[in-house]
């Protein structure tokens, strides 16, 4: 019996591991953030979170 490749299906494995890393490339890939005040960001979380307290102290004494 002589040893046969099978070329369709190695081209075919081939592409879908270069699929997969591409996929991958494509995840990892993040923007670069530039010009941020992180000081702004910071003052508006602190805003945010005694207003969402206070909504959930109301729902729940209504309920």
């Amino acid at each position: 019996m002589s040893v046969t490749r099978l070329k369709r299906k190695h081209r075919k494995n081939i592409a879908r591991a270069n699929n997969e890393t591409k996929k991958i490339k494509d995840l990892l890939r993040t923007p670069v953030l530039k010009n941020v005040d992180l000081d702004e960001l910071k003052s508006r979380f602190g805003q945010a979170a005694p207003e969402a307290a206070a909504d959930k102290k109301k729902s729940l004494s209504l309920a």
